[in-house]
């Protein structure tokens, strides 16, 4: 049988019901002799309040406190699941991230995982016993404050776990039933991918997708952790994300194009003053960007940057894309004729980006998606992969 981590967000345990549902899906896979790690978010829109009850005593909360108070919802969600599985008479025992051996950098809000020392988690293991980690949380590497990693920490959590256990696959529990070929609720007719490499996953999630944080397809990627999409809601097969065996299955079916994805928040950025006479490149980047290009040293020519902040991007994201011409014409062709302003930005061999007024990304995303997408077979997972982490 297989050693699985399995990740719920908070999507799927907005009320303690969904925590006994979750905790149900657990003790199947548990019953059916997986060993399972379980790592868990906090409860639907605890998050978002406690950041909020924050804001409302200081309009500038410590990174230490804000980070101390950030953790404890993920605290909470995970002693509530450990509680509901002994109630199902399954042995489980819950670790705070540190606790787990979860080590970070020192950046309180936004650490990044040094290392995994998962000795508790391990030990629970051999003993029988579902280990549950909290999420998006670790212990500064050499110190001991607590730190956060960031939206989507819980994502790259359970990824560096997977990798540091060695696990056979990283299950990623979320609303939707897995990766799609664009936003369903904005293309209703959207597919299904059953299967996608480390790298179209890591550009969908560059691009703007939200089933994955880009940290923890980055980590997956670089440790070679087999990743599994599912819906908690459902028990579809999902999408695989895994190297192992997309050599043979693109050669065979080669997709041009396999998904749009987009983003409504991304900004323009100008950089004038270039002494060449090429005109200077323009770059998608978040509020984060703007405020280290705001703070950074100014440089010569550089002193003011003109933002603009109602910039939409939406990309291709596919193979060999430079190699086909027909690929750009054909954008510029479907926007074109759907009236839709727009500025190409960046092309790569997997990923075209443009820029668009946010007021148009919808019906970009639309005739993009029906232009390209529209009767494209998918690549499927090969015969002797469909049942590869055999999870109920």
């Amino acid at each position: 049988m297989a050693l699985l981590v399995q990740k719920y967000g908070g999507s799927s345990i907005p009320s303690l019901d969904r925590i006994k549902a979750v905790a149900e899906r657990i003790a199947a896979a548990h019953h059916a002799g997986h060993d399972v790690v379980v790592v868990m978010s906090a409860m639907g829109g605890t998050t978002d309040q406690l950041l909020t009850d924050a804001q409302n005593i200081t309009a500038a909360p410590p990174p230490r406190e804000l980070d101390a108070l950030l953790a404890t919802g993920e605290q909470a969600s995970n002693a509530l699941t450990s509680m509901a599985l002994s109630a199902l008479g399954v042995e489980a025992c819950s670790f705070t991230g540190w606790q787990a051996g979860i080590l970070t950098s020192h950046a309180h809000g936004s650490a990044d995982i040094i290392d995994v020392r998962p000795y508790r988690v391990r030990s629970a293991l051999d003993r029988g016993v579902i280990p549950l980690v909290t999420g998006f949380q670790g212990l500064i590497y050499g110190g001991a404050d607590v730190t956060t990693l960031g939206r989507g920490g819980s994502d790259t959590t359970a990824v560096a776990l997977a990798a540091a256990l060695k696990a056979d696959a990283c299950e990623i529990y979320t609303d939707v039933s897995g990766v799609y070929t664009a936003d369903p609720k904005v293309v209703p007719e959207a597919r299904l991918l059953a299967c996608l490499t480390h790298q179209h996953m890591h550009e969908m999630a560059a691009g703007g997708a939200k089933v994955l944080a880009l940290s923890s397809v980055e980590y997956a990627q670089k440790h070679s952790v087999t990743l599994h999409v599912r819906s908690s809601y459902n028990h579809c097969p999902g999408t695989i994300v895994s190297d192992e065996f997309f050599d043979v299955t693109y050669a065979q079916q080669s997709p041009t194009v396999i998904a749009i994805t987009h983003n409504p928040h991304s900004t323009k950025i100008t950089l004038p003053g270039r002494p060449e006479p090429a005109p200077p490149p323009l770059h998608a980047t978040t509020a984060t960007g703007r405020s280290t290009l705001r703070s950074s040293p100014p440089r010569a020519g550089h002193r003011d940057v003109p933002c603009d902040e109602y910039t939409a991007t939406a990309s291709l994201i596919g193979s060999g894309l430079c190699a086909h011409p027909e690929t750009l014409a054909t954008l510029r062709r479907t926007l074109t004729h759907a009236a839709i302003p727009f500025t190409p930005m960046t092309m790569t061999d997997t990923r075209i980006t443009l820029m668009c007024p946010p007021s148009y990304l919808a019906d970009a995303v639309r005739a993009l998606h029906k232009a390209f997408l529209a009767h494209t077979p998918q690549p499927q997972l090969p015969r002797h992969n469909r049942q590869l982490t055999l999870q109920p």
